[in-house]
């Protein structure tokens, strides 16, 4: 059963089963949670404008959903499987398609870390925005009645519920049309569960020790400074600079430090980290240790504490599907960069324990199982799927990796082409799995992943250089960013799959609290870290089954109960 919500600003709202009459609701939290209860044993899917804002509200009157349709991140999936990548994707900008209106903008809100390719930054609003939907309800809703045109439109007012119904039974309708029905419902399903986890791990929060942060940063950088002023360390490093250049200079200005170093007689295009290491000057050593610990100064300070780590909780803003791959990126808080050092401030509350896990080489897995390359398959059998390759090789683990991931990113470096040949000739299925991906890209053509995301187009000056003398370096570059999509497209599926299983097996009050890429780690009670364990495993061999069927890859994940994150690696 799909149900629709639709808040107003005073708490109430409107349920409305799609297909039936709605009901009104004085208090919705309280009818939505009665609702779900009742229905335990096949809970419903509730239908939103778009989770993210409208589940928040919700988590913090104790209200967990089990399942949701995320209209927004629905659209976005839509849109790009029709070939029409970038257009505004929230429900209010649905409903004008539909029905012929303008089409109102997204509100720009880019994402911490989101991407428009796999490698540069977004620049375009296609994630949604702050308002979250129609109207901007306080739920992240459309609004008791909005007009979906936008400001200044002539289109006619609309219930929120109504809208949020007619855009999702528009929805189904083209989610049938997909060239794999099956598949497709499966991602939406995944992504929706994403929105859901995302709220509740932003909820949640992860457990981060405050006095152990601050000792960190203490031992590192020197007692917090004066606002303004560098920590005593940091100071004594930019003097360093200063002194081996023999002038007084800003080591946060890569202006002057270009400028040093041509005073010294070093001419350098950057002070990117691997260019210093190439040069012999007594400025480099202090200036890579200044630019460390400035970069931790800077991304996880005092500052950065003060407004993401409350309560011995680290609280980030998650956005799912923030990557044209489908990982996730963060609108705030650095969640998926944390340093290694900044590991042993995640520290589990006194009788319980965090249990993490990550994926072993899950994209090589996922390149075996898509193309169902039987040798691969094999390989991926072992824990270490390189060593294990190695061996087909007749070559050692490092060359075996090179081959892989040459294959996979498109490398041509080094010994990679030889490696390829070796690649081509052992699996030739999962290496012309890749290939064909790469020419589709290097052709203008669209590519999915296995569950059917899209990658965005070629924009029209890829197409202005494709066609000029040099178009062969631009539809190269194009081939190798849809052979890789491909895998790490699915990858991103099957964590997303592996976390929206997990989450339903989780015992008691254990609680999913971090997940980056191939890796989840969750929060429990001491005695239910066994359970927990077991979850874990059963979560990737479901997840391996809803996406692959029964095929031969194995896709091993050890949980490990850890009381320190840092322990965990």
């Amino acid at each position: 059963m799909h149900v629709v919500v639709a808040a107003d600003p005073d708490g109430g709202g409107t349920i409305r089963p799609v297909g039936g009459a709605p009901a009104r609701a004085a208090d919705l939290a309280a009818a939505v949670r009665d609702l779900e209860a009742l229905a335990a044993q096949a809970p419903p899917r509730w239908v939103w404008a778009d989770a993210r804002r409208a589940y928040p509200p919700l988590l913090d009157r104790g209200v967990r959903l089990s399942r949701c349709h995320d209209l927004a991140l629905t659209e976005g999936l839509l849109l790009a499987a029709e070939g029409r990548y970038g257009e505004p994707r929230q429900a209010r900008a649905a409903y004008a398609r539909l029905h012929g209106l303008p089409v109102p903008e997204d509100a720009h809100e880019p994402p911490e870390g989101a991407q428009a390719t796999l490698f540069e930054p977004v620049t375009g609003a296609w994630w949604g925005g702050a308002s979250g939907g129609v109207g901007a309800g306080p739920s992240g809703g459309v609004g008791a009645a909005a007009r979906p045109g936008g400001a200044g439109s002539d289109g006619p007012e609309v219930a929120e519920a109504d809208l949020v119904t007619e855009v999702f039974e528009d929805q189904r309708r083209r989610i049938a049309r997909t060239a794999d029905p099956g598949r497709f419902r499966l991602l939406v399903a995944a992504e929706s569960a994403g929105a859901l986890i995302a709220a509740e791990m932003a909820h949640d929060g992860m457990p981060w020790r405050e006095d152990v942060h601050d000792a960190l940063l203490t031992e590192m950088l020197g007692p917090r400074p004066a606002h303004g002023m560098r920590p005593v360390k940091l100071q004594a490093l930019a003097d360093e600079v200063a002194a081996a250049f023999g002038q007084p200079m800003n080591p946060d200005s890569p202006q002057q430090i270009v400028k040093a170093f041509k005073s010294a007689g070093i001419s350098i295009p950057s002070t990117r980290s691997h260019v210093l290491k190439q040069v012999e000057h007594p400025a480099v050593g202090p200036l890579l240790a200044y630019k460390e610990l400035a970069r931790l100064y800077s991304f996880h300070g005092w500052v950065w504490a003060d407004q993401w780590v409350k309560g011995d909780r680290f609280r980030p803003e998650y956005v799912v599907g923030g990557v044209v791959s489908g990982r996730w990126a963060t609108s705030g808080g650095g969640a998926l960069q944390i340093p290694k050092v900044m590991r042993r401030a995640v520290v589990a509350d006194d009788g319980w324990t965090l249990v993490v896990a990550d994926a072993a080489q899950l994209e090589p897995r996922v390149l075996a199982a898509m193309a169902g390359d039987g040798g691969l398959a094999r390989a991926a059998g072992e824990i270490d799927l390189y060593a294990a390759l190695a061996q087909s090789f007749g070559g050692s683990r490092d060359s075996a990796k090179i081959a892989m991931l040459s294959a996979m990113y498109g490398g041509t470096s080094g010994d990679a082409p030889k490696l390829l040949a070796v690649m081509r000739q052992r699996f030739p299925q999962a290496y012309a799995f890749v290939e064909d991906a790469a020419r589709a890209g290097e052709e203008g053509r669209l590519v999915r992943s296995w569950l059917g995301r899209t990658c965005p187009p070629p924009s029209a000056r890829w197409r202005e250089l494709v066609s000029g003398p040099e178009g062969g370096g631009a539809a190269r570059n194009r081939g190798r960013f849809t052979r890789n999509f491909v895998v790490q497209a699915t990858a991103a599926e099957w964590a997303l799959t592996l976390m929206a299983v997990l989450r339903g097996l989780l015992p008691g009050r254990a609680r999913l609290v971090f997940f980056q890429h191939d890796e989840v780690m969750v929060h429990c009670p001491l005695e239910l870290a066994p359970e927990v364990q077991a979850a874990v495993g059963r979560a990737a061999e479901e997840a391996t089954r809803l996406l692959f069927g029964q095929t031969g890859v194995r896709f091993p994940m050890e949980a490990v109960p850890v009381t320190c994150y840092a322990d965990a690696k």
